[in-house]
């Protein structure tokens, strides 16, 4: 009788064991290393809080390692967002980043493409402000060295990238022909309809798509999404069209 126990103790051990070594061998097979680029914090003239913290959430539930890096450079101007007015005070890129990234982040000069798998962008004005100066010269804009850089690296290694809310400016100036959404043309809940005419006048081919939706360029292996690009988009929109970019970018992977 004794030894029956034992038995059956000892199988369900081993039962244990083994489903724990098949987690484990799953958890390794689904980690990837994806790389984060920040523009500040705040959306007025950094990054978009929430759409940062829906990657790094959507990453961490997909078993997906995270860096995050961020320009090592002063933001264009300060906000303040409570009133939106511009303050009379210089503040540093990297800095600001870290405030999102709980301080665990590298200057974008350290990123080398052959550490990761994917590279993901969120929105917020830094994009347009302090990543390239899209925001005093439309169209006619160039993109920051580094930026240009990572993005190249990328591209040339066939490795997968997410643009969220206004950051496909970055791949519609850095990959021409690309497929990219910036959202809808039409109606009030688009206040920034006049970019998809802008990317398009930098090459890119725009795809009018929604908060809930993601458009796939699978030649480029280009992944994007409207994001708070869409004014009445609610916070669980956004965090579940990002989460959809999330799994995407890590299926071309």
């Amino acid at each position: 009788m004794n030894s029956l126990r034992l038995f059956k103790s000892s199988k369900s051990i081993l039962s244990c064991v083994s489903r724990s070594i098949s987690r484990t061998q799953r958890l390794e097979r689904n980690n990837k290393n994806v790389a984060i680029v920040l523009s500040g914090c705040g959306i007025y003239d950094g990054s978009e809080i929430l759409e940062a913290a829906s990657i790094i959430i959507h990453l961490s539930k997909n078993n997906s390692n995270y860096s995050i890096f961020a320009p090592n450079i002063e933001q264009l101007h300060v906000i303040n967002h409570l009133t939106g007015e511009v303050v009379p005070e210089t503040r540093n890129v990297l800095q600001e980043s870290a405030r999102i990234a709980r301080g665990s982040i590298q200057s974008l000069e350290k990123l080398n493409s052959s550490d990761f798998d994917a590279l993901v962008l969120p929105g917020g004005f830094g994009v347009a402000k302090n990543l390239s100066d899209y925001a005093l010269n439309g169209p006619k804009m160039t993109v920051y060295k580094e930026v240009e850089r990572v993005v190249g690296e990328f591209l040339l290694a066939n490795k997968p990238m997410g643009f969220i809310c206004i950051s496909p400016i970055i791949a519609a100036k850095l990959i021409p022909g690309v497929e990219i959404t910036e959202g809808k043309k039409n109606g009030k809940d688009w206040p920034y309809a006049e970019t998809i005419n802008n990317v398009a006048l930098m090459g890119a081919v725009p795809v009018e798509k929604d908060t809930l939706e993601v458009h796939v360029d699978e030649k480029f292996k280009v992944v994007s999404t409207p994001a708070f690009m869409k004014h009445s988009a609610t916070p669980g929109e956004v965090f579940d069209g990002i989460g959809k970019l999330i799994l995407n970018v890590l299926r071309l992977i």
